[in-house]
């Protein structure tokens, strides 16, 4: 047997015994090979041997770490709502409070926490266009926005395969703006529009807003939209839009595969139907590895995709945008008849930061810091919280997905979090009709430290507490 093998077998039955514990840390490469007498090589070799059996889990700048067990996932369901009808979850009028509070720790808001991002740099962006072009920056904006940022917004399309011209990208408000004025163009008051399942209740309350009929279809644990089902839906139903979240859909973080995606648009262009695709978290890939948005399979031009920088770069600066295809014109006018235009600093200020910075750079960090946000907010739920507890493995994006034993409820537990200081999103937001009443979404942008580990350990404790 190797030194290493043998090394790694030690360890293995350290785990196995309970000596290292999940979570916990093992000992440093250099401790290792100092405490066995062998050299530093193979330590690396015995932790890398750990790891690719899926028993320690590497942390940038901090070593490895025993993996937790794989929780079981989240039970797939279908929805309650089998027909076309309106938004009725009175559970979604109370999001508002929600987000007014600052006195929470923020496990109920799907964005990285300000230290995560390029506060520096953006700051010396915004200063650097208020001194040297204070008149462009004070200004109105154009309807469909800067010239400068829409090419940059272009290129990154291009470097996933998508082609999108900047004469067709519209600066918006955010991501939440650019799916309202797509939903506006579109449709009309009573008209039905696919949802999924569970789904971010922005979506659900622009719905809402808009008077639209809502189907919904699954999106399943680790798999992502239910292809069949979504099929299936439209051969019984007019639908004038669908709404997806093909990349690590809020809340779950599945990845819909590409051959799924290509399914998708070819049954809605057999349908008439018209696909806004909502790719606000396509940049965060755990892997690394950027998914396609639908843009780049979209053979018969039914897809307006929209994007925001409000995940990646700031939540603040409210900057997204819609590539609006066929759609373009309409949306531009949509855009001037709703707001005139988005504002002209904050277009200003992320055109420089691209032109100057390596966006890239910036997203590997970011991206690391998530996986290992939620790796470590998975190994908590296993050490503290009830036994049955479900969760998602998120592949990206900022959403750990929880479902509680028998017997749990999301909202009760949502309550008795909020007297502790704690915020987490209820899974009844999620569904049109407020299912998932025994589910609950946890944020993975927040920066593991002892805080955060105390208030997974009090989010067990009332969790245990409920059940009896």
């Amino acid at each position: 047997m190797l030194l290493y093998e043998r090394l790694a077998g030690e360890l293995r039955t350290q785990i196995a015994q309970g000596a290292l514990h999940a979570g916990e840390r093992l000992p440093s490469i250099r401790q290792l090979a100092q405490g066995h007498g062998v050299s530093v090589a193979t330590a690396v070799q015995a932790c890398l041997q750990l790891e690719r059996e899926g028993l320690a889990v590497a942390r940038p700048r901090s070593g490895y770490f025993v993996r937790a067990m794989a929780l079981q996932p989240p039970t797939a369901r279908s929805p309650r709502r089998r027909a076309p009808g309106i938004v009725s979850n009175p559970a979604l009028q109370n999001v508002l409070d929600m987000l007014a509070r600052s006195d929470l720790l923020p496990l109920h808001s799907a964005t990285p926490t300000p230290a995560l991002l390029p506060q520096s740099a953006l700051t010396a962006s915004l200063a650097r266009c208020l001194r040297h072009g204070a008149s462009a920056a004070l200004d109105y904006a154009p309807p469909q926005g800067h010239l400068d940022l829409r090419r940059q917004i272009a290129q990154r399309y291009a470097q996933v395969g998508a082609a999108v011209a900047p004469d067709e990208i519209v600066i918006t408000a955010g991501a939440m703006e650019a799916i309202n004025l797509a939903l506006r163009i579109v449709t009309t008051p009573g008209d039905v529009v696919l949802v999924e399942t569970p789904t971010y209740h922005g979506i659900l309350q622009t719905v809402a807003a808009l008077q639209l009929k809502v189907l919904e279809v699954p999106n399943l644990p680790g798999q992502g939209i239910d292809i069949a089902r979504l099929e299936q839906l439209q051969q019984q139903n007019t639908v004038r839009a669908a709404i997806v979240v093909p990349n690590f859909n809020n809340p779950l973080g599945s990845l819909t595969s590409d051959v799924d995606k290509q399914a998708l648009l070819e049954s809605c262009a057999q349908h008439g139907t018209v696909v806004i695709e909502d790719d606000i978290y396509g940049e965060l890939a755990w892997s690394g590895q950027r998914p396609s948005p639908l843009r780049r399979w979209d053979r018969h031009g039914i897809v307006i995709s929209c994007g925001s920088f409000s995940k990646t770069l700031s939540p603040g600066l409210r900057v997204g945008w819609l590539a609006g295809g066929n759609w373009t014109d309409a949306l531009i006018r949509a855009k001037y008849f709703s707001t005139v235009g988005s504002a002209s600093l904050p277009q200003l200020a992320i055109a420089d930061y691209l032109q100057r910075h390596d966006l890239e750079r910036h997203l590997r960090r970011l991206r690391r810091t998530l996986a290992d946000n939620g790796q470590r907010l998975h190994e908590a739920v296993t050490r503290h919280w009830p036994a049955g507890t479900r969760a998602s493995e998120p592949q990206g994006g900022l959403s750990l997905w929880l479902q509680l034993p028998a017997g749990g409820d999301g909202s009760a537990l949502f309550e008795a979090a909020l007297a502790k200081g704690i915020g987490t999103s209820p899974g009844v937001l999620f569904s049109s009709r407020g299912d998932y009443a025994d589910c609950l979404r946890l944020s993975c942008g927040l920066p593991w430290n002892e805080r955060l580990d105390h208030a997974l350990k009090r989010l067990g404790q009332l969790a245990a507490h409920q059940l009896g």
